[in-house]
């Protein structure tokens, strides 16, 4: 195959062709692409070859350009239109991908270019962003085994290969248990409490299957509407037992999609990496490209937040368990139990319900008050393209242009849950920004959620929650758009410290709760009246409502992982069920049965880039919580300071540390106030 008849290997098209990529392209463009870098990277450390940025560095960062912008494509169609033959060819690639990434980042003589770069009389002299990529690319050599010797060498490398399969596989269990189990559901009394709104998406759900009635699966919007509102307990009750042990020993389908061994297998070898790069365990590894300096900081940190979050955390367990033994007639408040009765509590305390608020955040509303929430911040405007291929009919495609009408990006954005898609919400690079000689790759982002999608003619209807979730990927999608790095390593949420990277989507969170904002797009979708006052009070004063309990889990979250990752013993295993429990013994207010398997479902940690990173997201919160501040002192949507924060830390991508970004934004180094503020915990 070659660019005339395989859509990978096109050099021409600026953006992919998704409706032209068949799986029988995958591998052939892949085998093609890595058999050109290999000779690239000879061309570059061959004898007498130049040792300057341009001849080493910058020709690096062209060869994987070339190679992710084929890659990206098929990577993003896994997630959001699998099938069995993408699903097999995309684990094959990804191996021979992951093999030759350690390959590189074994090679020697590359590593000596690289550093003989580093040591030339004009380094100083070179631009941050050029500085920067040198000193990361190094420091990923060190990080990929480039000083080990034999037979270390070659066991980090199969290490990292067997990783690459273990965490697909991972992945791909979860997406198989979560579609394997439903309900077929004929009598609508047995979904009584669920609103309109909930029974459209299960009635909707049961057409796709050419069925009468509704199905209940466990895709997000049917989980969320009938743990929340379902008053049928025992429907409850199964939607949480199968939820809850998908990809386990456990639960209606349990030792089918297995996550188990594979637990152990990952743990196992990220320990037998880590300690052969010289490190005590994975979790020290990790902080090796993240802000924190040590695990006892980290633990420390943690451990101060559930200090001051549990009592509240108990408190407000205490209250609901007496609301629900009271009012509700529950005498044992189960797990299944606590989202129902919240929101029942929720509703009498604040005479608010997300049934109230859903008709004001009309999805595609609130993606235009989205961009006029940017716009005003930044300057920056969204132009919707319909001739753009896209992998579905709900996809659409914004180019983003700066003030004087020059276009700088582009986004595509995926709302609605629908099969052969995983869960979740999250951003990532279609491509990266990359300024080669006299052309400009623009960034593309991909920009995916898992909402509701529109039911018998009624449009999409979010809750405020999911307005929250939409602002927070689009703020990691702003990270990567508005970067003005022209060298990809280094550019956008690329090379960004971990624990920081979710500094701009927190942030952006912010802003679906600004009263001013809130008015660019919370309007009826029926009447077009604005959302009233008195409903906006309602809602802030709810805002804090069970933030103890919510806060405690994240800690749960947080804590295991990093736990987990810096404990492991190989006489001993991972423990994972055992270090669970050692946690929420610690930190947890709600114990969840013995048969609940929360990690054989934690994508986050075992497939998706968070291992003993996943309290990054506490981290975050601390530095957007205190970037917010001068917004709020400003007037909040206040183009002098947003034009300062786009400056100082959406534009300089990874060019410096990250505090020395939120210093130069700020002031000063961030302080933990503003995160316990944003809590009710001040």
């Amino acid at each position: 195959m070659d660019s005339t008849t395989n859509p990978l290997l096109d050099p021409s098209g600026d953006l992919p062709a998704f409706s032209a990529i068949r799986p029988e392209h995958v591998e052939p463009a892949i085998d093609r692409l890595i058999a050109s870098q290999r000779a690239g990277v000879d061309q570059i450390t061959a004898a007498g070859a130049a040792r300057d940025f341009d001849h080493v560095i910058l020709a690096q960062e062209r060869l994987d350009q070339a190679l992710s912008r084929a890659w990206s494509p098929v990577s993003h169609l896994h997630s959001v239109a699998d099938s069995e033959a993408l699903r097999k060819v995309h684990g094959a690639a990804e191996e021979k991908l992951t093999d030759h990434g350690i390959e590189m980042g074994q090679n020697r003589d590359l590593y000596a270019a690289t550093q003989a770069v580093a040591d030339r009389d004009d380094f100083a002299s070179l631009p941050a962003a050029a500085r920067a990529a040198v000193e990361h690319a190094l420091r990923d050599f060190r990080l990929s085994g480039v000083s080990l010797e034999e037979p270390a060498r070659s066991r980090f490398r199969e290490i990292g290969v067997e990783l690459s399969k273990l965490t697909t596989e991972f992945s791909n269990a979860v997406l198989d248990a979560t579609e394997a189990w439903h309900k077929h559901i004929t009598d609508e009394r047995d979904l009584a409490g669920i609103p309109a709104s909930g029974r459209a998406v299960l009635r909707e759900y049961a057409r796709e299957q050419n069925l009468d009635g509704f199905l209940v699966t466990l895709k997000q919007p049917s989980v969320q509407a009938v743990l929340t509102y379902a008053e049928n307990r025992d429907l409850r009750f199964d939607v949480y037992y199968a939820y809850q042990t998908r990809a386990s020993d456990q639960g209606p389908n349990k030792g089918k999609f297995d996550n188990s061994e594979r637990i152990e297998k990952i743990m196992a070898l990220r320990h037998e990496a880590a300690q052969l790069l010289g490190f005590a365990n994975a979790a020290e590894e990790s902080l090796a490209t993240k802000m924190a300096t040590s695990p006892q900081v980290v633990l420390d940190f943690l451990r101060d937040l559930a200090a001051r979050a549990r009592p509240r955390a108990r408190e407000e367990l205490a209250e609901l368990r007496h609301f629900a033994n009271e009012t509700l007639k529950i005498d044992n408040l189960e797990p299944w139990d606590v989202a129902f009765a919240a929101e029942r509590l929720r509703v009498e305390r604040y005479a608010l319900d997300e049934e109230q608020l859903k008709p004001y955040f009309p999805a595609l509303q609130v993606v235009q008050g989205l961009f006029d929430v940017v716009e005003r911040l930044y300057g920056v405007t969204f132009t919707k393209r319909a001739d753009v291929d896209t992998w579905n009919k709900d996809v659409t495609y914004y180019d983003l242009s700066n003030a004087d009408g020059t276009v700088f990006a582009g986004a595509y954005v995926d709302l609605y849950a629908r099969s052969g898609k995983r869960g979740g919400a999250w951003m990532d690079v279609c491509e990266a920004r990359f300024r080669d000689g006299g052309q400009l790759q623009l960034p593309v982002a991909f920009l995916t959620c898992n909402f509701p999608p529109p039911t018998d003619g009624a449009p999409a209807l979010l809750t405020h929650d999911d307005v929250l979730t939409l602002f927070h990927e689009f703020g990691h999608g702003l990270h990567h758009m508005l970067t003005e790095v022209d060298v990809p390593s280094v550019g956008g949420i690329d090379g960004v410290e971990w624990d920081a990277v979710e500094l701009p989507s927190q942030f952006m969170e912010n802003f679906a709760w600004d009263r001013e904002a809130l008015r660019l797009f919370a309007k009826h979708y029926e009447t077009g009246e604005a959302l009233p006052d008195e409903l906006y009070e309602r809602m802030l004063k709810a805002r804090h409502f069970h933030t103890g309990m919510f806060l405690v889990r994240q800690l749960e979250f947080g804590l295991f992982d990093f736990r987990l990752h810096l404990e492991y013993d190989p006489a001993r295993g991972a423990r994972p069920m055992e270090v669970l429990e050692e946690v929420r013994k610690e930190v947890s207010v709600l114990h969840p049965p013995v048969w609940q398997r929360f990690p054989h479902a934690f994508t986050h940690i075992f497939a998706g880039g968070y291992s003993a990173g996943y309290y990054s997201y506490l981290w975050a919160e601390v530095l957007s919580a205190d970037a917010f501040e001068p917004f709020e002192a400003a007037g909040v949507l206040d183009r002098a300071t947003g034009e300062r924060f786009r400056k100082e830390i959406l534009a300089v991508g990874a060019t410096r540390p990250a505090l020395a970004s939120f210093t130069a934004f700020r002031g000063r180094e961030p302080q933990p106030e503003a995160l316990l503020k944003s809590y009710g915990l001040a």
